[in-house]
């Protein structure tokens, strides 16, 4: 039974109730895509009966467009109150005086799982209440790994990953492993995947200084161009989802995905997950990603706004939302130690890899300009691909031009 929700908002609640009396609101809510939207609806109505008189206009977008429009209202002086963005931008629209700093509470803070907050976080303040939340782990086929002739035992390390991508390669044809390298998101999130289990980072947030020049970096970009040879052919043409359409089509031994990967796997296949494997100067890690939702300056209720979102994030909204019966998603909260007796994820092996590796896991980083970063870091794994310069000088290069969007 869940007995309890997350956060106690009986003060300020009723705070807000005495200011909302005074002056009713309409508040304009954002999201992105259409699942989940019945659950989304239930919090409006418990939000709106919170506080009579007030109401809120959910508005639901396409994921190409939901976050762009809500650049453009607040850009053009008529923001959203809240709105679903990547949690990538935040800094962005931190440093354009564009959304408020969020209130989350001590008690608050120590609910959500290690390093959830830290991609939220940026001079000492909380910018968006974090909605979604991923991390990943790497997948193996083990119908190709026994064609191959081996067992299919996760590989701890990256030298025994090679190991066993070359040996499907040369004893299959098949590609051993599958890489990410089209000009996309997920071709970054892929590689600092194996950055974060190098011990490396591309920013030290507490510092603003890029990092991305390292020992750590340039052993991880040398691997990323060392599996190139045991790859699918052209990886510059694959994102992530398009390397699973090759899993799933027994073309890849292996993949990283998140956890919403196996119901997207085809049926027959058999799978395994496991830990990303570490690298020589690390320990097994992942990316962590979050979504969030950013309560919006000059709607003239922020307050209330931030109320609102904060309703859409706790209890059982946001445990609805990572379940396998919502999202799918890596657990954002430690729902164990807030009421709910057995939460989805507990004492299953699967889920195990997702949230064991949280504690080392690592943000992803937070610049003014997120898509320069993200196209100056994608040019330098797309250059080791290519073979178009060395790893140092690509190194090198990335770090000099991440100085200008920081």
């Amino acid at each position: 039974m869940r007995t309890k929700l997350l956060f106690a908002m009986a003060a300020s609640a009723a705070a807000l109730m005495g200011a909302s009396a005074a002056q009713s609101a309409e508040l304009h809510f954002i999201r992105c895509g259409d699942n989940g939207l019945d659950q989304d609806r239930k919090v409006i109505a418990a939000f709106e009966e919170k506080f009579p008189g007030n109401t809120v206009n959910m508005e639901s977008l396409p994921w190409g467009t939901c976050q762009d429009k809500s650049l453009k209202l607040a850009s053009a002086g008529s923001p959203p109150s809240v709105s679903y963005m990547g949690s990538r931008t935040l800094k962005q629209l931190a440093d354009n005086n564009l959304v408020v700093d969020v209130k989350i509470s001590e008690d608050q803070q120590k609910a959500y799982q290690p390093g959830v907050l830290n991609t939220v976080s940026y001079r000492d303040k909380f910018w968006g209440f974090p909605r979604a939340f991923s991390t990943k782990g790497l997948f193996l086929n083990c119908d190709i790994f026994e064609e191959a002739g081996l067992a299919c035992e996760a590989p701890k390390t990256w030298d025994e990953m090679y190991t066993a991508a070359k040996a499907i390669k040369d004893k299959t044809g098949k590609a051993g492993v599958g890489l990410a390298g089209k000009d996309f998101d997920n071709t970054m999130h892929q590689f600092l995947n194996y950055l974060y289990s190098n011990g490396g980072q591309v920013i030290d947030p507490s510092t603003n200084e890029i990092t991305l020049n390292s020992q750590n970096t340039l052993e991880t970009l040398k691997f990323y161009g060392k599996l190139v040879d045991v790859a699918q052919d052209g990886p510059t043409a694959f994102e992530r989802t398009q390397v699973r359409d090759l899993f799933n089509d027994n073309k890849v031994g292996m993949y990283i995905d998140g956890p919403w990967a196996r119901g997207q796997h085809k049926e027959g296949i058999t799978t395994k997950v496991a830990p990303i494997p570490a690298g020589p100067n690390g320990v097994s890690g992942t990316l962590l990603i979050t979504d969030s939702l950013a309560v919006f300056k000059g709607s003239g209720h922020e307050e209330l706004a931030m109320e609102f979102a904060r309703m859409m994030t706790s209890g059982e909204s946001q445990y609805t939302l990572d379940s396998p019966d919502g999202w799918g998603l890596t657990p954002i909260l430690k729902y164990e130690e807030l009421g709910w007796e057995k939460p989805f994820y507990k004492d299953d092996p699967y889920w195990a890899v997702f949230v064991d590796s949280i504690p080392t896991g690592g943000p992803e980083p937070l610049f003014v300009d997120y898509k320069a970063m993200q196209t100056t870091i994608n040019s330098m794994i797309q250059g080791i691909i290519l073979k178009d310069d060395t790893a140092e000088n690509l190194v090198a290069i990335a770090a000099e031009e991440l100085e200008e969007f920081k």
